[in-house]
């Protein structure tokens, strides 16, 4: 293997970072990430996180007691005892993918239900061509289930550790103009939730929910506000087999390309690598169930990697950070980058290996993955690579869609700013650039309100929260230009606190969408400071202190919001004039 000499001559650095996609093929066995709620005793006194071991603001949530109902009933029965008590609220899954604290119940005396044993797979009707699970089902069981009866899920998220329960909360999607769309609410026909009742009603409702009753376009989205689901349904379709290439080309008419290239193709979605001025385009589509095929798709990224490497690659980018090692990150990009396309992302023919384009297999085995999660191993050994007990990845999510008739202008907005600086987003190809997915406008109140373009952009987190990022400034103003100038819309289960400032205006529905959540929960017991903030019931999404615009907690209006004892001070935008960015003085490129 070539060895990388890079500019601060880190030469053992470099080498692990080039050697790290080939670390993934040979360490296949990883440890789950362990349960995000911890309790000092049993099932009390607990805390609850995220997978990823933080949360925006990085604030520990507690909760006097946890349950772990594996039954509606007692689900039913832990709903109602809490309603009796007036007792605070939240549902956990899992895994708890979501960045923000959406699980996180107000008071000490909050509830913590859990929905880690509600996990089956309670009916599948071949002929309606339907499936019922429980709330917290995850993808992978949803996808294989269908599979064994002849049936698919047709669109769904890439990773596969969510649960049915979590994807409806935060309006989780894949990638699609097509049919209904991506979003995964969009083919549910039926769902139970159970809520707080009154006396009367024994403290707890269960309603069922269909496309008929008017509150089915609440419920399906509903950021966990409305009770707990207890049961979904499904509609989904007869298995098939789809053809799927990676093509990768300059990025000049990316903007011209956007909007048409996702009414080409059913599975369509682009990898946009701004400071390499490349975009991949995946042309993904059905074909006959006869053609010959049997690919797997085993996304790179999501298998489980050695710790040992994972601390060393995270090692290297803290010391680049440090050292404002621009050209390291850029050669390591480039690497990064080179890697995941002749390795075509992890794809392989015949589940063992590449050997070339088209990849033709069943849509179960193409549609997500995680093979990081498989087995029981010791974490100091492997990992997936986010696992906050090992020295890992740990990074920012900044997600928004834009509407498909400006998705163009935004684009041309970034590439200016990429044109005037060059290299700054080198850090972001580190994590597989920019995942641009197609979403369509949703019924649900707090769905897509148009078709859309989705950008996924991850990059570097300091573990030191005073700590600016190199290039602070650049991905800060193209937060703020997709937010502010272009009206988009945040994921809900992803993104820093700006995102959701004044975020609920923004859809047409939000007045139907709490007068549900006002007859369902009157009391807000299922409610929390971060929903009724986020949901524009209460102030407080934006924090103002010292060194807030580092994390997103606030947009910088005064310098000390940045980091002036590091040279970082608010400035404006370079391209988008209005944002207001933190901005280091000069920047010393090695």
């Amino acid at each position: 293997m070539a060895l990388i000499l890079s500019s601060t001559n880190n030469i053992f650095a470099q080498v692990f970072r080039s050697s790290f996609f080939f670390l993934l093929f040979f360490f296949v066995s990883s440890s789950p990430p362990g349960d995000p709620i911890k309790c000092s005793s049993k099932n009390t006194n607990c805390t609850i996180t995220n997978s990823y071991g933080a949360f925006p603001d990085r604030s520990v949530c507690r909760a006097a007691e946890v349950a772990y109902p594996s039954t509606e009933e007692e689900l039913i029965s832990v709903v109602a005892t809490a309603t009796r008590s007036l007792r605070k609220m939240k549902v956990a899954t899992r895994t708890s993918h979501s960045i923000p604290k959406l699980v996180c119940p107000d008071g000490q005396d909050g509830l913590l239900i859990s929905t880690k044993y509600l996990n089956r797979t309670l009916k599948i009707d071949v002929e309606a061509m339907t499936m019922t699970v429980e709330s917290g089902v995850t993808l992978r069981q949803i996808i294989n289930e269908a599979a064994k009866a002849g049936l698919a899920l047709v669109f769904a998220p890439y990773w596969w550790g969510l649960t049915i329960g979590g994807m409806l909360g935060t309006g989780a999607h894949g990638s699609t103009l097509w049919g209904k769309g991506s979003s995964v609410h969009d083919y549910v026909v039926e769902l139970r939730i159970v809520s707080p009742g009154g006396r009367e009603d024994g403290y707890v409702k269960v309603r069922t929910l269909d496309d008929g009753d008017r509150d089915f376009n609440a419920a399906k989205v509903s950021l966990g506000v409305l009770g707990v689901i207890s049961q979904v349904t499904l509609k989904l379709q007869p298995l098939f087999k789809r053809s799927l290439t990676y093509l990768a080309k300059s990025d000049s008419d990316l903007g011209d390309e956007v909007a048409s290239f996702g009414n080409e193709h059913e599975f369509a979605d682009i990898t946009w690598y701004p400071s390499q001025r490349k975009a991949v385009y995946r042309i993904d589509d059905r074909v006959s169930i006869n053609m010959s095929g049997n690919g797997l798709y085993d996304f790179t990224p999501f298998r489980s990697t050695a710790s040992l490497a994972l601390a060393i690659i995270r090692t290297t980018e803290e010391f680049q950070e440090s050292t404002s090692d621009v050209n390291g990150k850029c050669i390591g990009a480039k690497t990064v980058v080179s890697a995941l396309v002749n390795s075509a992302y992890g794809l392989t023919n015949n589940g063992i290996a590449f050997l070339g384009y088209p990849v033709v297999g069943y849509h179960n085995r193409f549609q997500a993955s995680g093979t990081c999660l498989d087995s029981l191993e010791d974490a100091r050994v492997t990992a997936c690579a986010w696992d906050p007990r090992v020295k890992g990845e740990f990074f920012h999510q900044t997600t928004f869609s834009i509407g498909l008739s400006m998705a163009k202008s935004f684009i041309q907005d970034v590439q200016k700013l990429n044109d005037l600086v060059p290299k700054a987003m080198c850090g972001i190809e580190l994590y597989n650039g920019i995942l641009m997915r197609y979403v369509k406008a949703s019924s649900a109140y707090l769905g897509k309100q148009e078709d859309a373009v989705d950008f996924d952009i991850t990059y570097y987190r300091s573990k030191d929260p005073t700590n600016p990022r190199l290039y602070e400034d650049i991905l800060e103003e193209v937060e703020q230009l997709a937010l502010f100038k272009y009206g988009a819309l945040p994921h809900w289960g992803k993104n820093r606190n700006l995102a959701f400032e004044g975020v609920i205006k923004r859809y047409k529905n939000a007045r139907k969408f709490l007068r549900v959540k006002d007859v369902y929960d009157p009391l807000g017991l299922f409610s929390s400071e971060w929903t009724n903030q986020i949901l524009g019931l209460e102030e407080g999404v934006i924090v103002d202190k010292q060194g807030c615009a580092l994390e997103g907690l606030c947009i910088c209006s005064e310098d000390s919001h940045c980091a002036p004892s590091k040279g970082y001070y608010c400035r404006s935008g370079k391209v988008y004039k209005d944002a207001r960015v933190c901005t280091r003085s000069t920047i010393n490129v090695f």
